[in-house]
């Protein structure tokens, strides 16, 4: 996940601490959300395409939904869309250089966390994270030369808030719209600026992903192997990129998308 500090996309604003975990826990639309129901919505000899701007949210939104497909054997291919290397800007801790070789590390001890690493197959695209929202029909180039006709895509939500997360998700779901393919979008950073019953948010479009107690500690676990992101720069005195408060609303034991 890209650095914020007080960023937003239109009425989008990402700052402070955000909704609380709790209130999402607490209102009773999450609830009531329809299933996501995988051996249907993800059948067999289907291949699932999961594109990520940053590492790391292939994991915050979709370690539950990975996992699950990873149960049932389906094949999963992971499109990094960056590295990640702009996270720390002026850091002398972690320089561009030495996160685009820290930043896929993690993902890869991520997934060997979840126990998953055989079963998904990573490709990095090597965008520049900040700037994706500038390099659209690059990202679109690149990615129709890796999909194939019965692809499944799963991508961040394309009103996240974050500019790397929507533009990555408007691209995914533009393609998914031309080539007539199924497309998923995960909540993010939407959970951050948004609220409860929030209208901006399309929820009669949304499913949610129960996961059970052992899948949420396996996602517990996987989010803790992204130290350069949840660690203090010492060199810039900035505090860590995900807050224990992003980390908190990303735990929550439902993973919600949204299709159609």
């Amino acid at each position: 996940m890209q650095v914020i500090t007080e960023h937003w996309v239109g009425d989008r604003l990402i700052d402070g601490a955000g909704t609380a975990h709790q209130d999402w826990v607490n209102w009773s639309g999450l609830h009531q959300l329809k299933p996501l129901d995988l051996s249907m919505r993800f059948p067999v000899g289907k291949r699932v395409v999961v594109i990520a701007p940053h590492p790391d949210d292939e994991i915050l939104g979709c370690a539950g939904l990975l996992q699950q497909l990873a149960d049932l054997q389906r094949e999963i291919i992971l499109v990094a869309v960056s590295n990640g290397t702009q996270s720390h800007p002026d850091s002398l801790l972690y320089t561009p250089e030495q996160l685009n070789t820290i930043r896929p590390a993690e993902t890869q001890q991520a997934l060997e966390t979840l126990g998953i690493s055989h079963r998904v197959k990573r490709i990095a695209l090597n965008f520049m994270d900040g700037e994706i929202s500038r390099q659209k029909h690059q990202l679109q180039q690149a990615l129709t030369t890796l999909l194939s006709p019965d692809d499944i895509l799963v991508s961040t939500f394309d009103q996240d808030g974050h500019p790397d997360h929507e533009a990555t998700g408007q691209v995914v779901q533009q393609l998914a719209n031309d080539t007539h393919l199924i497309c998923y979008q995960v909540l993010i950073w939407a959970w951050h600026w948004a609220s409860p019953n929030d209208q901006r948010i399309p929820w009669h479009k949304t499913l949610k992903l129960p996961l059970s107690a052992q899948q949420l500690h396996n996602k517990h676990k996987a989010i803790g192997c992204f130290k350069s992101q949840l660690e203090v720069d010492h060199s810039t005195a900035q505090p860590p990129v995900l807050s224990k408060q992003t980390i908190q609303r990303m735990l929550m034991p439902y993973e919600v998308y949204l299709c159609g």
